[in-house]
């Protein structure tokens, strides 16, 4: 059965999402042929708006429609401990366990010289600014994936940190090894926040 250009290439478009295949792809497309025309407007607007109007929070890098992003202007939060994450997506994990009350900043990625991600390549330059520019932190705590990227990060980063004096914690293991922390459940990042360790 041949389908129309416009109709096979948003199959193309949707296969570019993670985690959709050619068969997803086009249940969605079907489906989204049925919608009502406004309703799928509705979902293209969408999609434009959160590309021109979403950006990073200038300090933790936290997606946000602001300068600073909700998180670090809230006055409320313990400005003395910065937890850091690798994805915008760990964050909103993390928030749901309404567990921390600290600051954040992510990394937008971890280190994998075997991809050619080096430091100069995700934002650990604004994570020391932070903490050399009397911000009175006294705890990081590093979240980085229990993988062995993940890992690499941490070492990186308890090394360059540890000079400034600042308790440098890594969250302890009640994530799995080998999975990425955006899909563990809340309970699991509550016990992984509360038996985070020194490094």
């Amino acid at each position: 059965m041949g389908q129309g250009g416009s109709f096979n290439r948003l199959i193309e478009e949707l296969m570019r999402l993670p985690g959709i295949g050619p068969k997803t792809a086009q249940r969605l497309a079907f489906f989204m042929l049925k919608m009502e025309a406004q309703e799928a407007k509705g979902i293209a607007q969408a999609i434009i708006d959160l590309k021109d109007k979403t950006r990073f929070c200038r300090i933790c890098n936290n997606i946000t429609e602001d300068e600073i992003c909700g998180i670090c202007s809230d006055a409320a939060r313990d400005k003395k401990k910065v937890l850091v994450i690798e994805e915008p997506s760990n964050l909103l994990s993390l928030e749901r366990t309404k567990e921390y009350k600290g600051l954040y900043h992510v990394l937008t990625g971890v280190l994998s010289p075997l991809d050619g991600i080096g430091p100069k390549d995700i934002k650990i330059d604004g994570l020391m600014q932070r903490l050399n520019n009397g911000n009175n932190v006294e705890e990081v705590i590093i979240a980085t994936s229990p993988t062995i990227e993940g890992e690499a990060t941490a070492r990186y980063l308890s090394q360059l940190i540890r000079p400034t004096g600042i308790k440098t914690t890594r969250i302890a293991y009640g994530v799995p090894v080998g999975s990425d922390l955006e899909y563990a459940d809340e309970a699991t990042l509550i016990k992984a926040l509360e038996g985070r360790r020194e490094i």
